[in-house]
């Protein structure tokens, strides 16, 4: 997308937002015009993987282009300059000027930055921008990270996830005990407290493990992702819905000393190839999931099934004393709990009378 046609889609209805300063974005600082800057960005992701890595690659496409080549970016994937794990210390020691990925992965860093990514039972990728852009998310965000000489911006989203792949049913909470699960952040947490072994590897280690027997399942995105993953081949059941992720926000994190560096227009570009990629990727998440849905259904013949009523309302009551429990860390999670949670009840009250009472005519329930 050229600059001209970017603005011409803005004013089509495409709203640009971060452009340097209140929510959205860190405030512009005046720096000495630049030219011929190489930016690189490692990311938590195989390369080019689908919606995750071609997010990444987009980000790194639009800064080149709206920057007139000002900015060039080389976007290295999972183990091509730093492993997964890595990539936040790799943005914070100036190794690489952009990093991609998912802050509950740097729940090693601040037990803050999890709140960012995705919280059980928590709010939704539309919930979350809203909190984020107009909330106060985004100033709370900036805080966490601040102490690291990082830039979080807001970079995508997957939407509403998928439960996860099994080698065994679950038909109670007593199926989970012992059960060795692929599954990060708070999630995580809440499945450990419910008598399973979480077990934190990247996405490329996934397929390896759940068919070697390594782990017992497996949660990783959704249709589209577990598909390409080809994650069908090495479990037998999938269940819905994904109450440890009901929408992943993804992050770029920025050197903020590289990010200082560049005069107030490419800042702003770099914030507002953020802004874009979000929502294009939850676009994207949810046009792409539907037909790869029905191919794991009709040309895989997967055993699709929904967690029990009982077994997700007891998840349900562990996520709360997880989610408690992580908030009374220290007084910055405290913080941040805080006024997610108010954020979300507001939001609730709206949407119990706008998306879910829309959501139950349309079905006739």
């Amino acid at each position: 997308m050229k600059r001209r046609d970017l603005l011409g889609a803005a004013g089509a209805g495409l709203v640009l937002t971060g452009c340097g300063q209140g929510e959205h974005g860190p405030a512009a600082t005046p720096a000495p015009a630049v030219k011929g800057v190489h930016w690189k960005m490692v990311t938590t992701w195989p390369k080019n993987f689908p919606g995750l890595g071609t997010g990444a690659n987009n980000i790194a496409r639009l800064i080149t282009e709206m920057s007139g080549g000002r900015i060039t970016v080389t976007v290295y994937g999972d183990k091509e300059l730093v492993p997964s794990f890595e990539v936040f210390d790799a943005v914070a020691s100036g190794t690489a000027e952009l990093g991609h990925g998912a802050a509950y992965y740097w729940k090693g860093k601040s037990s803050a930055a999890q709140f960012f990514a995705a919280v059980p039972f928590g709010m939704t990728a539309q919930e979350m921008n809203a909190w984020l852009y107009y909330g106060g998310g985004m100033a709370l965000w900036r805080e966490v990270y601040a102490p690291f000489g990082v830039i979080p911006a807001v970079a995508g989203n997957s939407g509403i996830q998928m439960g996860g792949w099994f080698n065994r049913e679950i038909n109670s909470l007593e199926d989970l005990n012992g059960l060795k699960m692929r599954i990060p952040g708070l999630g995580g947490e809440v499945l450990k407290r419910a008598g399973g072994t979480p077990v934190s590897m990247p996405g490329s280690e996934i397929f390896t493990s759940l068919q070697s027997g390594a782990i017992d399942a497996t949660e990783w995105v959704g249709p589209y992702n577990d598909l390409a993953f080809g994650l069908h081949k090495a479990a037998k059941y999938y269940y819905y819905p994904g109450w440890h992720e009901p929408g992943t926000t993804l992050e770029c994190l920025i050197n903020k000393a590289a990010y200082d560096g560049l005069p107030a227009d490419l800042q702003s570009i770099v914030i507002n190839a953020c802004n874009v990629v979000n929502g294009d990727m939850l676009a994207e998440y949810t046009a792409r999931n539907n037909a790869a849905l029905q191919s794991l259904i009709n040309e895989h013949h997967v055993d699709l099934r929904e967690f029990p009523a009982s077994v997700l309302a007891r998840l349900r009551v562990l996520s709360e004393e997880v989610v408690a429990d992580v908030a009374r860390e220290d007084a910055l999670s405290t913080k941040v709990y805080e006024s997610y949670r108010a954020f979300q009840r507001q939001v609730m009250s709206w949407h119990d009378i706008s998306e879910r009472a829309y959501m139950n005519v349309r079905e006739g329930s």
